[in-house]
């Protein structure tokens, strides 16, 4: 979920009143990728950024974010660092969950930093998750639709399709990724994270 401020002229409420924005998101192994890549351009989508990303995991240290379904990382992508937490699932069928993301200041000091800061309150680093990310934006309907082809190490290769939108429009944006899965012939969705997915792949090589 992303909290945004709009002014008034934009949200027709109060200068500043606070608009509640949700992540909204399936996600899929990929076994054929090729055809995946040509049945996106056959879409229409566009081909947009190639990102290296690397997430570093915490637990707390007052509850277990495996029991708990919530989830505090650090993502870098190359200088770039953010703070993400991830609240419990919302729903059986999707990934949609409450998202709060923070950039922080660019670079390898602000990591080191921020990784001894949590560890000082009693948080426990988990793993990392090292993933190539292949971004691709489409228009359906009122929604932006953006899916990204990931290559995660250890684990393999995902799709994941997604729009952010505001709270009251939960369901038709699950019903906009949910068809176009649908006709991107995804099925076998996977709702474990890719932390999930790669602590369980540690454990059977174990």
């Amino acid at each position: 979920m992303i909290l945004l401020d709009y002014a008034s002229a934009a949200s027709g409420g109060l200068v500043g009143e606070r608009v509640t924005m949700l992540e909204v998101e399936v996600k899929f192994p990929v076994t054929k990728l090729s055809a995946l890549e040509r049945d996106l351009t056959s879409l229409g989508a566009a081909k947009r950024d190639l990102r290296f990303e690397t997430d570093h995991y915490f637990n707390a240290p007052d509850r277990d974010f495996a029991r708990t379904d919530e989830a505090l990382r650090l993502r870098r992508i190359g200088a770039k660092n953010y703070v993400t937490y991830k609240g419990p699932k919302r729903d059986q069928e999707t990934k949609t969950r409450t998202e709060i993301e923070v950039a922080l200041a660019h670079g390898d000091e602000t990591a080191a930093q921020f990784i001894r800061l949590v560890q000082s309150l009693g948080y426990r680093s988990t793993a990392e998750v090292h993933k190539r990310r292949q971004v691709y934006h489409l228009r359906r309907g009122s929604f932006d639709v953006e899916v990204c082809v990931d290559d995660v190490q250890e684990v393999g290769t995902f799709v994941e399709v997604e729009v952010i939108a505001p709270e009251d429009q939960e369901e038709q944006a699950r019903n906009v990724i949910l068809r176009l899965a649908n006709e991107l012939g995804l099925d076998r969705s996977e709702r474990r994270s890719y932390l999930e997915l790669l602590l369980v792949a540690r454990g059977a090589r174990a």
